[in-house]
């Protein structure tokens, strides 16, 4: 194993919260002491079937925790996910059907794997022992936290004062998130920066059950493709990570300069000096923007696909956007949209990019239109009108389309 020096260099890589450094540092030497893993835990409802690269941000700390010789468990809420996470919602969300849960839980183990070492982690679901849990366990620990505490969750508060409806189930989801840290003797947990208040609760309930508490070390939400919102597929600005490599190449390249170095922090191998010293060849103009991003995209479908198909997407790409075609700075344009798509067609004279929409059936036709670096094949295509994309119709004309 690393040093501890050596070890809290990359655990802290991007992280936010960390409840406490002092903690870990002590977990960490008594480790190295006794040649014994730190137990690590994250944990993920299997709410939606396909997981986007702002949920891999975890599964990359995860990552980095493996590499450094510890016992990671990638913890799926198969029981959790029956309730329904209250975080950042202004209103309860709809309960997965137990099938929904099984189905997207198994979708889940696959991607996950696409990341962490299949052979050094371990798969738990929090059914094993919150199913076993009476319903004298369960008032036992409701007992453990009063509403006045439950209402400093901030999602919570506003509800509250909004006079929007919280059920009694959701004040149960921290106190229930909190017990899988007991149930799994969780020396560190992970977690978002919004699941700061159910990730603390682990720490209490281990205390009160006289474990040693938990470290907590949260990691920001990525932005999307717009640069502003957290990444989402409700918002459209997301990459998942079963794209198909075209897709998932020409939508890394339609990010800002800025972001890019976000992403390279939260999601690449490369170490922070190797970012620092990309970003310091660009500012001396020693290396183009396009090819640090290049080089970003072609890890990241290199990861969730192969070597071979990351080259195939770059050739693609520059076969789409010709060598040295695309302009260094891209028209922004703000559409209003009332429906949940809108047809490409008239997405592109919305644009201002064709002047009819028969124009812009044409230009498809001639397959001269491409979205996020993937060519448009049917004029009957319609596109999600949220988060924003990057449009190409054919050699030169470019535009960045931000729905509102």
């Amino acid at each position: 194993m690393k040093s501890v020096e050596e070890q809290i260099a990359l655990i802290e890589r991007g992280a936010v919260d960390f409840h406490s450094r002092e903690d870990l540092v002590k977990k960490l030497t008594r480790s190295l002491e006794t040649n014994k893993p730190l137990t690590i835990k994250a944990g993920f409802d299997p709410t939606a079937p396909d997981l986007h690269l702002g949920h891999t941000v975890l599964i990359q700390k995860l990552r980095h925790f493996q590499l450094l010789g510890h016992e990671v468990n990638f913890l799926i809420g198969d029981f959790t996910g029956l309730i329904g996470d209250p975080t950042g919602k202004s209103d309860t969300r709809p309960p997965l059907t137990p099938d929904d849960v099984k189905r997207n839980a198994e979708t889940y183990k696959e991607q996950v794997f696409k990341i962490l070492d299949p052979e050094k982690t371990k798969v738990v679901f929090n059914s094993t022992w919150l199913g076993q849990l009476s319903s004298h366990d369960m008032i036992r620990l409701a007992s453990e936290l009063t509403v006045a505490r439950m209402l400093e969750r901030d999602d919570f508060k506003k509800r509250f004062e909004s006079n929007r409806p919280i059920s009694i189930h959701e004040f149960l989801y921290p106190l229930i998130q909190g017990y899988d840290s007991v149930a799994m003797k969780a020396d560190v947990e992970l977690g978002g920066t919004d699941q700061l208040f159910n990730v603390l609760m682990g720490r209490d309930l281990q205390r009160s059950r006289g474990q040693e508490p938990q470290v907590v070390l949260t990691m920001p939400l990525l932005e999307g493709l717009d640069g502003v919102n957290k990444m989402s597929k409700s918002l459209g600005n997301y990459i998942g990570i079963s794209e198909p490599p075209e897709s998932i190449f020409g939508k890394i390249m339609s990010i800002s300069d800025d972001l890019m170095y976000r992403y390279y922090e939260l999601l690449s191998d490369l170490s922070m000096a190797e970012i620092v010293a990309l970003k310091e060849k660009v500012a001396a103009g020693q290396l183009h923007p396009k090819a640090v991003k290049v080089q970003l995209a072609k890890e990241m479908v290199a990861r969730f696909h192969s070597q071979a198909a990351a080259e195939d997407a770059e050739r693609n790409f520059e076969q789409v956007f010709a060598r040295h075609e695309m302009p260094d700075e891209i028209e922004e344009i703000q559409l209003a949209v009332t429906e949940a798509e809108i047809w490409v067609p008239k997405l592109l004279m919305d644009a201002g990019l064709v002047k009819s929409t028969s124009d812009g059936r044409r230009m498809i036709q001639q397959h001269a239109v491409s979205i996020d670096g993937v060519k448009v094949e049917d004029i009957n295509a319609a596109v999600p009108a949220t988060g924003s994309i990057l449009l190409k119709v054919g050699k030169r004309r470019f535009c960045r389309v931000i729905f509102s």
